[in-house]
């Protein structure tokens, strides 16, 4: 793939600095009060606040968010998953084949309406074309589309109908193409998979690289893909993982203060590295510093061209304020980054520019 061409349209013509460190977030945002209390109103059967006035708010909310994320600076945004409950749920409602049986218990007071696979999974219409194109047309930057990866909308699901969970993440993974090739139609050009049971059960790591590989099947190359992956030990995918037929690696590093950033420079970091510099888990906004500080961890890893920033994962269990408090500062803190190597006063390690040759 060509990574860096793949990247570089993303980058502002009227960007400041030679140097261009793409900064992005990884999907959900919090939601604003009025729109969770816009759905309360809809499930009341008493209330007259009907299926458009819903639909309505939830546009009025994704253009909300959407220039939300553009007022803080973010050169690729989206619309902070408005329209989504929750990363399974949402399309296993849009996938035949699927059921529910009622919400499920997973931590604390939390509850998951986890489905039920009882048939062979079908595409029926689209899952994100409609959104993704709502976006695009209220937004002035680029939008990239987070999609829940077929291993996770497998393994996250009870399976009643399969003979095991990796022949359903297969079935789910071509049907996850199909709606990629819609969405590629529609004009997206950075597609994300959100796979965070990836690192929960590493030695499953070969089937979710088929599940890849049939997603990206004829799929250009100007199409950026990312993969997100959170919450695990990657010293169990890696340097594995560098054969997915991927862009860009997008991890969750600094809610563990980069206790596993030497996974990634003991063997060559082939791919870009979207690495997350502010932690989705606290409610404290960080320092443009102490951002600035994680930024340049990034770059023990790979060179500036090959380096995207982002939050560690989903922000919408944080408050609103400190959401966007976060990637404000997130954003000053990479375009300071960008000056200073353009300045020089950054010494980029040469572990980092390694090449295949150097090995």
């Amino acid at each position: 793939m060509t990574t860096n061409a793949n990247r570089d349209q993303f980058r502002p013509e009227d960007h400041p600095n030679d140097h261009f460190l793409l900064t992005t977030v990884v999907g959900s945002y919090p939601k604003p009060k009025w729109l969770n209390r816009a759905k309360e109103l809809y499930e009341d059967e008493d209330h007259e606040f009907d299926a458009d006035d819903w639909a309505e708010a939830k546009d009025d909310a994704c253009r909300l968010i959407t220039a939300e994320h553009e007022r803080a600076g973010l050169d690729v945004v989206v619309d902070g998953e408005m329209r989504r409950n929750e990363m399974v749920e949402f399309f296993a409602h849009r996938i035949d084949g699927y059921e529910f049986n009622g919400p499920v218990k997973v931590w604390g007071h939390n509850y998951f309406d986890k489905p039920s696979v009882v048939d062979d999974v079908e595409y029926a219409d689209s899952w994100l074309v409609d959104e993704y194109e709502f976006t695009a047309a209220a937004a002035e930057r680029p939008v990239k589309v987070p999609i829940t990866g077929p291993y996770t909308l497998a393994n996250w699901s009870f399976n009643e109908a399969y003979e095991d969970d990796e022949a359903l993440a297969y079935d789910l993974a071509d049907l996850v193409n199909e709606e990629i090739e819609k969405l590629v139609d529609a004009g997206a050009r950075y597609i994300q998979i959100d796979e965070p049971a990836l690192a929960t059960t590493p030695d499953d790591h070969a089937i979710v690289g088929e599940c890849l590989e049939r997603i990206a099947a004829g799929i250009p190359d100007d199409v950026r893909i990312g993969l997100h992956v959170c919450y695990g030990d990657y010293s169990r995918i890696y340097p594995e993982i560098l054969d997915y037929p991927v862009d860009e690696f997008d991890l969750e590093l600094a809610n563990g203060d980069y206790d596993q950033l030497d996974v990634f420079t003991a063997d060559e970091f082939t791919k870009d590295l979207a690495l997350g510099v502010v932690d989705a888990h606290t409610a404290e906004v960080e320092s443009v510093e102490e951002i600035k500080e994680n930024v340049r961890k990034g770059l023990e890893v790979v060179p500036p061209e090959r380096l995207v920033i982002s939050p560690d994962c989903g922000v919408k269990l944080l408050p609103r304020e400190v959401a966007f408090g976060k990637m404000q500062n997130m954003v000053e803190a990479v375009r300071e980054v960008e000056a200073e190597l353009d300045a020089g006063e950054i010494e980029v390690p040469a572990a980092s520019r390694r090449s295949p040759a150097d090995d």
